[in-house]
């Protein structure tokens, strides 16, 4: 028995998903990206994540990720803020075969208490963002990062620059050449950045 969800954001980044998990990288149609979860760290500090919204004539590449069911409490632990929206596998396509996904497939959508736009005491935070655009690289290349700005919405939100103390709990360390790539491609987009309380 197993499950299988489209990961658009962290879960894109194979490193933060366990190495057996099945991953077809692919688009999702109808729907896009938005800054738009928010809650409090374990730490103490508010923070914003991704969730996504219904939108026609929008489309997003991330990934279709088939794990043991076994697995789907830890899974809904690592995604509580969100609710699964079910029964997405028609609007799936899969960049290999342009295959649909399976009836079964869901996507986790921000619950409506933490549905809510970043703001300073919520912001972005740069490690989870760094880890996310790391993995639409890691699949895409710079493409994949261009993507994943050009279609998702919510960057008013100030990013928190947390890179040398990550909040994010599952934070990866760039290697300079991404690191480069990255914050050249946010350059771009004008972003809001806030320093990081010293702790």
């Amino acid at each position: 028995m197993t499950i299988t969800y489209f990961g658009y954001g962290s879960l894109v980044n194979a490193d933060t998903i366990p190495t057996d998990a099945c991953v077809t990288p692919g688009r999702l149609t109808g729907w896009v990206r938005e800054w738009r979860v928010c809650g409090m760290g374990e730490d103490g500090q508010g923070r914003c994540a991704l969730s996504v919204r219904e939108e026609p004539g929008s489309e997003i590449r991330g990934v279709m990720v088939r794990e043991p069911r076994s697995r789907l409490k830890d899974l809904e632990k690592r995604e509580k803020r969100y609710r699964k929206v079910e029964a997405v596998g028609d609007a799936f396509r899969c960049d290999a075969e342009q295959a649909n996904g399976p009836g079964d497939l869901f996507v986790f959508v921000g619950a409506e208490e933490h549905n809510r736009w970043g703001t300073e005491t919520h912001p972005i935070l740069q490690s989870y963002l760094d880890c996310v655009l790391a993995g639409f690289f890691s699949l895409w290349g710079e493409e994949g990062i261009e993507h994943f700005l050009d279609t998702t919405d919510g960057w008013h939100v100030p990013v928190l620059r947390d890179r040398h103390n990550p909040a994010y709990p599952r934070a990866i360390v760039l290697p300079d050449h991404l690191r480069q790539k990255i914050d050249a491609a946010t350059a771009a987009r004008n972003l809001t950045y806030i320093d990081a309380p010293r702790r």
